[in-house]
């Protein structure tokens, strides 16, 4: 198979089950900012964190596809007409959103309690963490404005949720690991 079909040249693409929509759909925007997102995920992969947090990592962008492919499915082509489910893949379960919940006391239970917002930064490995959070906050967004105008399963919303919350401690775990800085955010009181 072919990585060019040519079938998308003039502004169209095709969601799972076949239905075309312009590129700039609102469900494209959505399942799209997901791969860029599971991109950001594999670039933090890639960054010096342990063994387990990398594997944490891949069980993520495992779940990212799950969501984007549950994104890509437009409802109505999400059943087949003997009944059956038409994505065969696995679904996103209470059990992944209580995983990162756990991940997320583990590494709260090493830091020191925070007081105030942080300033992103520190650390570049640290600044690719933050920068993946508000990536995901934006899927996050995405899906959001996505189940406004058709229903999405609502558990990916949750996941997005959670995910954005783990990065912000994972952000705050590499920057103790790494020795960097964390600048307090206090509000200046000059006007």
């Amino acid at each position: 198979m072919k990585i060019y079909t040519k079938t998308g040249d003039k502004g169209t693409t095709a969601l799972y089950g076949g239905t075309r929509v312009p590129k700039h759909n609102l469900r494209i925007d959505s399942y799209g900012t997901v791969d860029e997102l599971n991109s950001w995920m594999g670039l933090l992969r890639d960054q010096p964190v342990d063994a387990h947090v990398k594997s944490t990592i891949i069980s993520i962008q495992d779940r990212l596809f799950t969501i984007g492919a549950i994104l890509a499915t437009p409802p109505e082509k999400e059943m087949l007409k003997n009944g059956k489910q038409r994505l065969n893949i696995p679904r996103i379960k209470e059990e992944d959103i209580t995983y990162l919940e756990q991940e997320m006391d583990k590494m709260e239970a090493d830091l020191p309690q925070m007081t105030h917002f942080i300033l992103p930064g520190g650390h570049q490995s640290v600044s690719f963490c933050h920068i993946t959070r508000t990536v995901c906050r934006r899927a996050e967004r995405l899906a959001s404005e996505l189940n406004e105008h058709t229903s999405i399963d609502e558990m990916v919303l949750k996941y997005l949720n959670r995910l954005s919350d783990y990065l912000f401690m994972l952000g705050r775990k590499m920057s103790h690991n790494l020795g960097a800085e964390e600048i307090k955010w206090i509000p200046s009181k000059e006007n």
